[in-house]
């Protein structure tokens, strides 16, 4: 493989945790680290606060899942996923999910992009309870999102759409998920733009100076790879 930012060994493999604790992160011949060091909680109150007020938990991966990440379940265990676009969101996303103490891996695929994934665990269990319907990805109806969440999703899927705007992208397959996802960006006071894939999306762009700086306010300081204009403001 030659993509800058990515070396060339062989994507990491980690055995999956044999038990619900979450093991602690290992990584081999995965990138370098760098960037910043489930189901939803039924009946929470709808509390947004900004990515660096709360401790990263497993419960905050419902923000990739909120775009283009999926969940799938190998009987009592589940692995996430999500298929990024650059290098810096590959290193962003192998820390934060090394944070929460899952171990990941990484591989190119077709077009340029990258897929991260979680090993197999218990500890994604609820969080694919919630959201899978079948084999079919839907938001639970207590989801909601959060500065964590919403910096998740970022990492994985935001981008800028100049000149006055930015884009947090959903899951090209999971349309079932694109309204209660605005909902829930609604909410968060984020109410965006639903673009169809003809348009440029599928896609959330979320316009006007307040609600810009709203977003930007909820999920941070960009982490040390991102390049500072891919990330809100």
């Amino acid at each position: 493989m030659s993509l800058s930012g990515l070396d060339d060994t062989p994507p990491a493999l980690f055995p999956a945790p044999e038990s619900d604790t979450p093991a602690p992160a290992r990584r081999r011949r995965g990138p370098p680290h760098s960037g910043p060091t489930p189901g939803d909680d039924a009946g929470r109150q709808l509390v947004f606060f900004g990515a660096e007020a709360a401790e990263p938990v497993v419960a905050d991966l419902a923000g990739l899942l909120a775009g283009p990440g999926e969940v799938v379940r190998m009987g009592g265990t589940a692995r996430l996923s999500v298929r990024v676009d650059a290098a810096w969101r590959v290193h962003v996303l192998v820390a934060e999910l090394a944070s929460r103490g899952l171990a990941a891996s990484w591989e190119p695929t077709e077009g340029e992009r990258h897929a991260v994934r979680t090993s197999y665990t218990r500890v994604l269990k609820p969080l694919a309870a919630a959201w899978l319907h079948g084999t079919a990805k839907r938001p639970p109806a207590t989801f909601h999102l959060t500065g964590r969440r919403l910096r998740l999703w970022v990492a994985a899927a935001g981008t800028p759409a100049p000149p006055d705007g930015f884009l947090l992208r959903l899951g090209a397959d999971d349309r079932e998920c694109w309204e209660p996802i605005g909902v829930a960006l609604d909410a968060a006071g984020l109410a965006g733009t639903l673009l169809s894939p003809d348009d440029g999306g599928p896609a959330y762009r979320i316009t006007g100076r307040r609600r810009l700086g709203r977003l930007a306010e909820l999920v941070g300081a960009p982490p040390r790879t991102a390049p500072p204009e891919a990330w809100p403001t």
